[in-house]
């Protein structure tokens, strides 16, 4: 394998990141108070108006419309607040961790990527996640849809989370000096020639990848084969069985434009993040760059503000992707599709699964941003053409995210 190199990287850089987890709070809370506090408690007050005006009646459809609308400012309220107090967590603690290491840590190692302790720790880390999450996910529930929530059930978890954020930390301060300079090459085998000469990191993704065909293949084979067994709406309108049917999510979702556009939505979000993220991919790689005219070039003056944009760009609409996913449940559990019924279950653990792997990938884009923010000639460090294989690697799991997510909206909404 080659040798690689790193920049020199001042401890003060990583001070930058507790501005940017204060940006992410503020943001949150100000989400929070425009949603949850403003809109939805005259949401709310609608809906007990409704209510009364029907004498109580749950199911006259002023009530259900009353009651949905609620729930849509306040999850989203909710939710945002959520995810940005998790964004700031993270680049808060790795900013703690990297800027009160001693200053030899970050800039003299001669070698490029190597043995790192940072997954093992991550592992340990999802482990306890794992085993704290039947609590955790009712606490949470209860947190987004009521306000509220048992914040004791998540301690597990929230342990768990506190040590995966501790080796994100320190595998960020491992990576952020990385000038791209001589990257470790893989020395595959006979059997495993298409690797050969790979770059190592790139060839640990596509294996990674290959897992990822696996698990999520399980959740459409399963759902495909359950499904064509079941008397569904569809089935039994086509004379192929016969008594009550198996109510699925696309049987709530399809058969209006309003509860399939978060569906529809998310779709298109992905696709232009891919689309973003590959721009940001050609921008850090453009030998010779410069701003375009008009409002694009008034918005990406340099290179590095294009690429951080960019970056940000497809931060955004992957977050708007775990926001509109999460209204989107809270009105299905609201009609009474709940992980109780077994068409219920698989729906929640195979979006969910996928909600999960984009958000993991949104907390890697952040540390991209926050990489992005920085000038390689102020800081020492930042992307450069050099590095920029850095994006390319977390594009290709991010497009396996967005391919994986066009696969599952026909088969989970419109099926």
């Amino acid at each position: 394998m080659s040798d690689g190199h790193h920049a020199h990287v001042e401890n003060q850089v990583w001070l930058r990141a507790f501005l940017f987890a204060a940006v992410l709070v503020t943001i949150g809370v100000v989400a929070y108070g425009v949603l949850s506090v403003g809109l939805a408690t005259g949401a709310h007050h609608a809906w007990e108006d409704a209510l009364a005006e029907a004498n109580g009646d749950t199911h006259d459809h002023h009530v259900i419309d009353a009651h949905l609308q609620f729930l849509t400012w306040n999850v989203a309220g909710n939710t945002i607040l959520f995810m940005m107090i998790v964004y700031a967590s993270f680049i808060g603690l790795a900013g703690l961790m990297n800027s009160s290491k001693p200053q030899a840590d970050h800039g003299h190692d001669d070698h490029g990527h190597h043995g790192s302790a940072s997954p093992i720790i991550m592992a340990v880390g999802v482990m306890l996640f794992m085993m704290g999450f039947p609590s955790f996910a009712t606490a949470a529930e209860d947190f987004l849809y009521n306000g509220g929530g048992a914040f004791g059930e998540m301690l597990l978890s929230l342990v768990g989370l506190s040590v995966v954020m501790a080796g994100v930390a320190n595998w960020w301060g491992e990576d952020l000096p990385f000038d791209g300079h001589a990257e470790q090459l893989s020395t595959a085998s006979d059997d495993m020639v298409p690797f050969r000469g790979q770059h190592v990191r790139k060839v640990g993704i596509w294996i990674f990848l290959m897992s990822e065909v696996m698990v999520f293949g399980s959740f459409f084979s399963s759902y495909l084969r359950m499904r064509t067994g079941w008397c569904t709406e569809w089935a039994l309108d086509a004379g192929r069985c016969t008594g009550e049917t198996v109510v699925t999510a696309s049987d709530l979702l399809r058969h209006d434009i309003a509860t399939l556009l978060p569906g529809a939505i998310n779709t298109f979000a992905l696709i232009i993040s891919s689309y973003t993220i590959v721009l940001a991919l050609k921008t850090a790689k453009a030998k010779e760059w410069t701003p375009k005219e008009g409002l694009m070039g008034k918005l990406m003056p340099s290179q590095r503000i294009a690429v951080r944009n960019y970056l940000i760009a497809t931060l955004m609409l992957g977050s708007m992707f775990i926001v509109l996913k999460l209204i989107e449940w809270s009105h299905l559990i609201a009609e009474g599709f709940t992980l109780q019924s077994q068409q219920g279950s698989i729906f929640y653990i195979a979006t969910g699964a996928h909600g999960l792997h984009v958000f993991l990938g949104l907390i890697v884009m952040l540390y991209m941003v926050f990489k992005a923010d920085l000038d390689p000639e102020v800081h020492g460090t930042g992307w450069t053409t050099d590095n920029a294989q850095g994006i390319e690697y977390f594009g290709l799991y991010w497009h396996f995210v967005d391919l994986a997510w066009v696969v599952i909206f026909p088969a989970f909404y419109l099926y």
